[in-house]
């Protein structure tokens, strides 16, 4: 599959990317993108919501009244979950919610959201002189991004490493989030509308810059 390379106003370069169809013309499988994406918004979850069952709320423990002969229901100490300000009844404790996926899974569902992408014409590249910046600089920055009238309300940008001033660009910028090319996760590829990637992190997957021609795996 070959994508045209524009340049940082939005025009073609004359340049191409080639990438591979076995990453980006893929079938998507979804009950394995499901399982990916479920696994992640349960990572983000704390796991932190407790509630006080009746031995731990504050309250006497002696018994209401004796258990027979006063014609009324038998009761035991006021910390009783039928009572205003005793103890909940099964309410949550403590626990974890991390999913276990295979990494040969994770690296499928991966591929299925990149393939998605590409067959919608979601996918844009960028020479890497988007990325030379000297100093930080959001109007810069997105005035890049919106120079490829990609029609989006949310951006993935894509980079091959780490860059300060980049991430300090567009940190503030609630419709574009920018990340590495090796944390990139399927929730967010499907999250945004599009995927941006520099020339750099394009050719990463092209498998004329592996050597011994094996593709890389996303």
């Amino acid at each position: 599959m070959q994508i045209d390379v524009f340049n940082i106003e939005g025009k073609k370069t004359g340049r191409s990317v080639e990438l591979p169809d076995e990453i980006f013309a893929a079938e998507p499988n979804n009950h394995v993108v499901w399982l990916a994406v479920k696994q992640y918004l349960a990572a983000q979850r704390q796991g932190t919501h407790k509630t006080k069952g009746r031995s731990e709320v504050q309250g006497s423990s002696r018994k209401l009244h004796k258990q027979k002969g006063t014609g009324g229901s038998r009761k035991g100490n006021i910390r009783n979950p039928l009572y205003k300000g005793g103890g909940t009844i099964f309410g949550p404790k403590p626990h974890k919610y991390q999913l276990k996926v295979n990494r040969k899974v994770k690296d499928l569902a991966r591929i299925g959201a990149l393939s998605s992408k590409a067959t919608a014409g979601k996918i844009w590249i960028l020479e890497d002189a988007c990325i030379e910046m000297e100093k930080p600089s959001t109007k810069n920055f997105t005035g890049i991004l919106n120079s490829l009238n990609t029609n989006t309300r949310n951006l993935l940008f894509v980079m091959p490493e780490f860059n300060e001033n980049v991430c300090k660009s567009i940190r503030n910028v609630p419709s574009v989030f920018g990340t590495v090319l090796s944390d990139v996760h399927t929730y967010d590829i499907l999250n945004a509308d599009g995927l941006v990637l520099t020339e750099a992190a394009a050719k990463i997957f092209s498998t004329e810059e592996v050597a011994g021609d094996e593709p890389v795996k996303a």
